[in-house]
């Protein structure tokens, strides 16, 4: 995926980050581990680009799917996708879409006789903190009308993830990152190898995108806030339609809840992870 005039395809060829071997084959960076990735490895890495400029990105590393999975991508996704395609087109889809989000930097995808093998991405690093860290020291740092500003700018965001007709099936709190560097709070939507365009059932899949969030957000913001996000994510909706998806998306936030709390009693987690 890379181009020769890119600024950093000198120092990805270098790290032998140009090919599916090599990104296997490469010991650098820091593993960022996490149990539930399941035949994936995230690694961040540092390279230093033509102009000596220093870039943070992060490398995915993808294992061949089992039959199951492989088959439910693609009927998700279409005959022959990938999961490190899939993860490029997102992005791709979701820039055209006017959202704010990583670059792809590099990318690889061994091909079989029974489908996609091992591959890879690279992706850029977006500014700013995830929400999930950001939003307290935010809330209590940026002024009296911080949480209203939030509250706009999430739904902005998500209103225009699904007017585009996406969704993101992951849309917590620590897959948005936060940069207020600029004297406002400005939005990057991350982790979009689960995004997808929903043929049937459109609005269950939009109302469990904004209980994940809600689930997500600190109660106390949510209360104070959430009724005004979703009235600006409605915007020109009645007021049977707000009442709909306040029903909704309580319900699924509940079982959200419900679900989280066996895990952490199972795994012995903290809280909302």
């Amino acid at each position: 995926m890379s181009r020769p005039d890119d600024p950093l395809a000198e120092a990805l060829a270098a790290a032998g980050l140009d090919t599916v071997d090599g990104a296997f084959a490469y010991q650098g960076g820091q593993e960022l581990a996490k149990p539930s990735l399941r035949g994936r490895r995230r690694t961040r890495i540092e390279l230093t680009g033509r102009s000596g400029a220093r870039h943070v990105l992060y490398l995915k590393r993808y294992d061949p799917e089992p039959l199951a999975a492989r088959l439910k991508r693609w009927w998700t996704y279409g005959l022959g996708a990938g999961p490190a395609g899939v993860e490029v087109d997102n992005i791709r889809r979701a820039r055209q879409a006017g959202l704010e989000t990583m670059e792809a930097v590099a990318f690889g995808q061994e091909r079989g006789p029974l489908g996609p093998g091992r591959g890879y991405t690279i992706v850029s690093a977006v500014p700013g903190e995830a929400l999930e860290r950001r939003v307290a020291s935010y809330l209590a740092s940026a002024g009296p009308d911080a949480g209203s500003r939030l509250a706009d700018e999430l739904a902005s965001l998500v209103r225009r993830l699904h007017q585009a007709g996406f969704v993101h099936r992951d849309l917590y709190a620590g897959h948005i990152f936060l940069d207020d560097s600029a004297g406002r709070p400005r939005l990057y939507l991350i982790d979009l190898a689960r995004m997808f365009r929903p043929r049937w059932r459109v609005f269950r899949w939009r109302v469990k995108d904004l209980a994940q969030l809600k689930f997500s957000m600190p109660p106390q913001w949510v209360h104070r806030h959430w009724g005004d996000l979703l009235a600006a994510y409605l915007t020109g909706g009645g007021e049977g339609e707000l009442d709909r998806y306040n029903r909704s998306v309580d319900r699924k936030a509940a079982a959200i809840a419900r679900r989280h709390a066996r895990k952490v009693a199972r795994m012995g987690m903290g809280p909302r992870q």
